[in-house]
């Protein structure tokens, strides 16, 4: 049996041992994206790159990415006046690339704040973790569960590069001007359990199961709740029957077990999301689930499954509020390019060509080399593109004088 049917089994099984015979959306994409054995995250089905891969990230498109963010860390460790240790918690750090590129030039630029780095990594998936662990066996480097992390525990900067988008989220619907939850089924259930509630206990194998979706009340009282949080309000007659979009509960949870852990420092988070008023804008009625499978990407989460990457935006606004709510205050929010280029990437556009190709011939590259690092750059800071990625920075514990000192990163270039 192959794992996609597999997993496919482990759904329907899930399904049918249900009460109502139907799971959230949020539980589906769970399943589908982290089953221990079949999930996406937990096989080998994860492409991350560009040959033959499903996506990439920022980290994938050279060191420079990696680099820059640590400018950014080691000012954050100079303005809590060096402690030691500075935890440095990458949370999903997948193939451990953006860690290496930290650590690496942490060590050649930065060797006092080097050896006060407490690096360690929150992953979820054993593939991805044994991929980790042999690509930075060079480097102190620690894995955990966020629920293992003590309460107060830290001191430093917690950070995640899209990791939040692939939290499992509740799909939603209003029907007749009314907040309904879409549920995942199975399109013949009937036919498969019949009038006998034994089978809920002897469940066969179900072969080929198709998934469909039904619409029922909220699963959970936290679904109205949320847009309370946001400022966001469904009944107006701007929202059209049918409309359809994503609440990302996991994400709150997970933010309130990163403040429980932070006594001192930051929260950074990177990824792709709009504030309230534009996630929930009444003409994006059809939401912004992505499917992503060969660097090609659909709206069909029920093909594929088990082989193919999800994601949903985020909504910054609620990661800004609930994070007041935990604790945290606010820090600011900003565009991945404009972050960048306050860090001073458009100056490694700028060295001369005399200097650029001594430095290749230095290191006996080839000027494809040199092409396709400035091909990451442009990457990197394109508007259409990861530079409109969000950056939003949180604190927790910090001084008056400590939180009065402008962060590099969120300062405007002039």
């Amino acid at each position: 049996m192959d794992s996609q049917t597999a997993l496919c089994q482990a759904i329907a099984h899930r399904i049918i041992t249900s009460p109502q015979k139907r799971i959230t959306f949020a539980e589906y994409m769970d399943m589908v994206l982290y089953h221990p054995e079949y999930g996406y995250y937990s096989s080998d089905a994860i492409k991350i790159g560009f040959r033959g891969s499903d996506f990439f990230t920022s980290a994938s498109l050279g060191s420079d990415f990696g680099e820059l963010l640590t400018k950014q860390f080691y000012q954050m460790w100079e303005i809590l006046d060096k402690p030691v240790p500075f935890s440095l918690v990458e949370m999903g750090a997948g193939q451990g690339i953006l860690a290496s590129h930290i650590l690496n030039y942490a060590k050649q630029q930065y060797p006092d704040f080097f050896v006060a780095i407490k690096y360690i990594i929150v992953e979820k998936s054993q593939s991805l973790k044994q991929e980790q662990q042999q690509r930075l066996q060079d480097f102190s480097v620690d894995w955990c569960n966020l629920t293992e992390i003590a309460p107060n525990s830290l001191t430093g900067c917690c950070f995640s590069n899209e990791l939040v988008d692939a939290f499992p989220v509740h799909q939603f619907t209003l029907d007749a001007g009314e907040l309904r939850e879409i549920y995942v089924t199975i399109g013949n259930i009937q036919e498969i359990i019949g009038n006998s509630p034994e089978l809920n206990r002897e469940i066969q194998i179900i072969r080929d199961p198709i998934f469909i979706e039904v619409i029922g009340e909220p699963s959970t009282p936290q679904l109205a709740a949320y847009f309370n949080l946001v400022g966001i309000d469904l009944s107006q007659n701007t929202y059209e029957n049918g409309y359809r979009s994503e609440i990302n509960l996991a994400a709150l949870n997970w933010l309130s077990i990163v403040a429980d852990c932070l006594e001192r420092g930051y929260v950074l988070t990177i990824d792709y999301g709009y504030p309230a008023h534009r996630y929930y804008h009444p003409r994006r009625s059809q939401g912004t689930l992505q499917c992503y499978y060969q660097h090609r990407h659909h709206d069909n989460p029920y093909i594929n499954i088990g082989q193919q990457d999800i994601t949903a935006h985020i909504d910054f606004t609620a990661l800004s509020s609930w994070g007041e709510r935990c604790g945290l205050k606010n820090v600011g929010w900003t565009q991945q390019g404009l972050f960048l280029m306050a860090l001073g990437i458009g100056e490694r556009f700028t060295l001369s060509e005399v200097e650029r190709l001594a430095a290749l011939s230095s290191q006996q590259q080839p000027i494809s080399q040199l092409l396709q690092r400035r091909e990451g750059l442009h990457q990197l800071i394109n508007p259409g593109g990861l530079g409109n990625f969000g950056v939003l920075i949180q604190s927790q514990g910090l001084s008056e004088t400590e939180a009065s000192q402008p962060l590099q990163g969120l300062v405007i270039p002039e």
